[in-house]
């Protein structure tokens, strides 16, 4: 039942919208950067003299780093000026992007896309806990959809953009261009920077232990949803131009089309889902059925569209991946909110450390074990068929691992109830 004082969600703040449209921008550059290599993928097999094993290995290398730095990142943004280490890590993601654009060998292009991970690792336990800090419940959907908005135009605009650029110019000189000409976002973010960076600690709230987050199984339930999530995601990202290009037989400039088509169709969704969510719990919904029913139907939809996109000939082929696109952006809008509703200001750069660095674990997997199937199957099938399975696997963690949406109260005997079904 709707309560007696809903009404209209406020709108968010100018100058938090500012600091979120950049947040949104930064992680446009990185999901462009760590997809880019995949785009030049179908050339760097030829120009490298590699198997599609030694390329899977190749597009995983910027995981090994990411996933394991998340918990260090995790701890960090809970303890320093987030703001400045975010600042001093894009730098460097930004500067391994360009200096990649101009090695010649496997073992050295495989130590700047370990660098780019260093970078990248604190994206996101800084995004959540800058979100968490400065934007109220009614305003997270919007915020994190805002920022998820920026995750599905990335790969759009790198797909779209740098598939024509890459088949007219070359690879290299887009890596060192991009990565260059990302550093500029640095100035406005020194500007407009919002002013909470740490949360005060108080009598009543402190820092988890990560003892205390392994208890919690709406902990591993966020922490599986993301893993299952994830793997579709960097299935698409790192294998879906070899996959149309190689297998379907699309030229690289429909490769183009076809993913950024589907990425940017994704990226004007996530933030109208947000909304979305947002108005429902203002005219009464819970925060956990909101957010949970945009998290769980739409992983699985992007996992029955992209299973269908495997299975089917390639007449059906562009239109499947733009739905199963779409579909993961409604995941993407509120996968977040869910998380920082959970840990609070205090405890959510630990808690989405953690959780991304598990989460994350997949992007070591899905390119290896893509490029195993096949190598072993000679075929693409498989490989789909994986993926559908991981995101029912997501939606069913939503559902039913991750409880109530009621932020834990760290470091006492009564909790919430957080660990109970909804």
């Amino acid at each position: 039942m709707p309560s007696s004082n809903a009404s209209k969600s406020r709108p968010i703040p100018p100058r938090l919208l500012i600091v979120v449209v950049l947040l949104a921008i930064s992680v446009f550059i990185n999901y462009i950067d760590r997809g880019n290599l995949s785009i030049a993928a179908p050339m760097l097999k030829d120009e490298l003299k590699i198997s599609a094993s030694q390329l899977g290995l190749l597009l995983s290398a910027f995981w090994w780093t990411y996933a394991c730095l998340n918990l260090l990142y995790g701890w960090l943004v809970d303890r320093v000026n987030v703001n400045w280490l975010f600042a001093g890590a894009f730098l460097l993601w930004s500067a391994a992007t360009a200096a990649t654009g101009l090695v010649h060998t496997f073992a050295i292009l495989f130590f700047f896309r370990l660098l780019l991970g260093v970078g990248e690792a604190v994206a996101f336990p800084a995004y959540s806990k800058i979100l968490a800090l400065n934007f109220s419940e009614e305003h997270r959907g919007r915020a994190n959809s805002i920022v998820s908005a920026g995750l599905l135009f990335g790969p759009g605009f790198g797909l779209l953009t740098g598939g024509f650029l890459m088949g007219r110019y070359g690879w290299r000189p887009f890596f060192i261009v991009l990565g260059l000409a990302s550093m500029l976002w640095l100035i406005p973010w020194l500007k407009w920077m919002p002013e909470k960076h740490q949360a005060a600690p108080t009598d009543s709230t402190g820092v988890p232990s990560l003892w205390e987050f392994f208890q919690m199984r709406s902990a591993w339930g966020t922490c599986l949803v993301l893993f299952f999530s994830n793997y579709a995601s960097y299935f698409l990202i790192t294998w879906l131009p070899y996959f149309l290009v190689r297998e379907r037989h699309f030229s690289m400039n429909s490769m183009a089309k076809i993913g950024g088509t589907a990425y940017l169709l994704g990226g004007v969704m996530a933030p109208i889902c947000g909304w979305l969510s947002d108005r429902w719990i203002a005219r009464g919904a819970s925060p956990t059925l909101a957010r949970k029913s945009f998290v769980a139907g739409g992983i699985a939809g992007c996992g029955i569209f992209l299973g269908l996109a495997g299975a089917l000939d390639s007449r059906f082929t562009p239109a499947l991946i733009v739905l199963g696109v779409v579909s993961y952006s409604v995941m993407s809008s509120n996968l977040w909110a869910i998380s920082q509703a959970l840990a609070g200001p205090t405890a959510a750069g630990r808690w989405v450390g953690f959780q991304n660095f598990f989460g994350n674990l997949s992007g070591l997997l899905a390119p290896v074990v893509t490029g195993l199937v096949v190598d072993r199957t000679g075929h693409f099938v498989w490989a789909f068929v994986i993926v559908a399975m991981v995101c029912l696997g997501s939606s069913a963690s939503c559902i039913f691992l991750v409880g109530r949406l009621e932020p834990v109260v760290w470091g006492r005997r009564v909790r919430t109830a957080v660990n109970s079904p909804a």
